[in-house]
């Protein structure tokens, strides 16, 4: 049963995770407005993209010297 699960979780993982940060977007829009909503959403991708940059092999070299120039 266990298994059958995590087959399904796994499978369905990019739909099960959009729907959870477009109901995070959502709740960030109407509590907070759209523009400081589209705020916290563009500096989420800007951590997640520098996040991502950072764990890669031989990175930590090319972000900061971006942000050195």
């Amino acid at each position: 049963m266990v298994e059958k699960l995590l087959d399904k979780l796994t499978t369905h993982l990019g739909k099960i995770l959009g729907s959870i940060i477009g109901l995070v977007v959502g709740w960030i829009i109407i509590r907070y407005g759209i523009v400081k909503g589209v705020f916290v959403v563009l500096c989420i991708g800007a951590g997640f993209y520098l996040g991502a940059r950072f764990d890669s092999p031989n990175s930590e070299e090319n972000v900061f010297t971006r942000f050195l120039r």
